[in-house]
């Protein structure tokens, strides 16, 4: 199968091939080589977002949903900054994309330029992925199928001029559901197995087709984390959780499913990274990784002297030695030692 006549009328081989084709019957994945990623390009919500000088305070790296807010020029991209501070991500400190690029984990401004691996993050803190399954957590909120829309419209052209991005040694990474998962819990859904699958299926035709389109072809979905162990959750029998670990499950397991069939078209690299599973496997065993409390949350952790003085706030141990920094975050700390296995895992899909 030739990828460009493949992708001719991509959004209809990408829903036909993702719900009905044996990913055994597809041709061969593309070449990825972590070794040979210049550039990373991020969608998402707070998990992964970034502060920019040019973005929405605690939202965002560039624009917002607003009117006026939404379009950039090349120059406001280009001459953006990553902010590292208390309040650059929501963790209270560098996130996995940060740590896994190595671009912005340093205090103050970074230049996505200056960085060996250049890292150009459009996730929006609080998003979904599509207003017609959760509303809005703002008017300003950009749910991921506009942050990619956004991105095609008024990045990919200023970053391939400016910074010389090319798509096959790009990679594209995209960890959503966090806020639709739970966003979704609050309404009575006939069939959340059948609901997420449709969420799903729309990130893949609206946000991962038109990058196809745009010729990038190496892709990094992160699954959901363990939010069935959240602070508030955790008081709950597990079946009483929301989300519990069976809704986790459905989410995970069709993400797996379209990005498998995704994997199988030539000259396509897509990779899941289970973070649930490592994830759980640090909260099984903490002390492995330098944490005393998985439990809960330093209760100052809004305000910045927590990292310095968490005493203050009545929390025994430093915020670091905590597995969540807030009610539904992890702290830097746990983004910090997942960032090496996600490596790993990249490495591993390289050759």
């Amino acid at each position: 199968m030739n990828i460009l006549r493949a992708l001719s009328s991509l959004r209809a081989l990408l829903l036909a091939s993702l719900l009905s084709i044996p990913a055994a019957s597809l041709p061969k994945r593309g070449s990825f080589d972590w070794n040979k990623i210049n550039h990373v390009i991020a969608f998402g919500d707070s998990y992964t977002y970034v502060q920019g000088t040019a973005g929405l305070q605690n939202f965002s790296f560039i624009g917002d949903y607003l009117p006026g807010d939404f379009a950039y020029t090349p120059e406001t991209l280009i001459s953006n900054k990553i902010v590292q501070n208390f309040t650059g991500t929501a963790e209270g400190g560098p996130n996995w994309i940060e740590y896994l690029t190595g671009c912005g984990v340093n205090p103050g401004l970074t230049s996505p330029l200056t960085c060996k691996r250049q890292l150009w993050d459009f996730a929006f803190a609080g998003a979904d992925v599509a207003e017609e399954f959760t509303p809005l957590h703002h008017p300003y909120t950009i749910p991921l199928v506009n942050q990619t829309q956004q991105f095609l419209t008024y990045g990919n052209a200023a970053l391939k001029k400016k910074t010389c991005v090319n798509p096959l040694k790009t990679l594209i990474a995209i960890w959503i559901g966090i806020n639709d998962i739970n966003d979704s819990a609050k309404y009575a859904v006939p069939s959340f197995q059948a609901f997420y699958a449709s969420i799903l299926d729309r990130v893949f035709s609206s946000s991962v087709a038109p990058l196809l389109d745009a010729g990038y072809r190496n892709f990094l979905f992160v699954n959901l984390p363990p939010l069935d162990k959240t602070p508030g959750n955790l008081p709950k029998a597990p079946a009483a959780r929301s989300p519990n670990a069976t809704m986790i499950g459905w989410w995970n397991d069709a993400l797996a499913e379209r990005a498998e069939r995704l994997d199988g078209l030539e000259g396509v690299t897509a990779m899941v990274y289970h973070a649930n599973a490592f994830l759980n496997g640090v909260l099984d065993d903490p002390a492995r990784y330098g944490l005393k409390n998985t439990t809960g949350f330093c209760a100052g952790y809004l305000q910045a002297d927590v990292l310095t003085d968490p005493g203050k706030y009545g929390c025994p141990v430093p915020v670091s030695e905590y597995f969540w920094f807030n009610s539904g975050h992890m702290t830097s700390h746990v983004h910090e030692v997942m960032a090496p296995d996600m490596e790993r895992f990249l490495l591993s899909r390289s050759g």
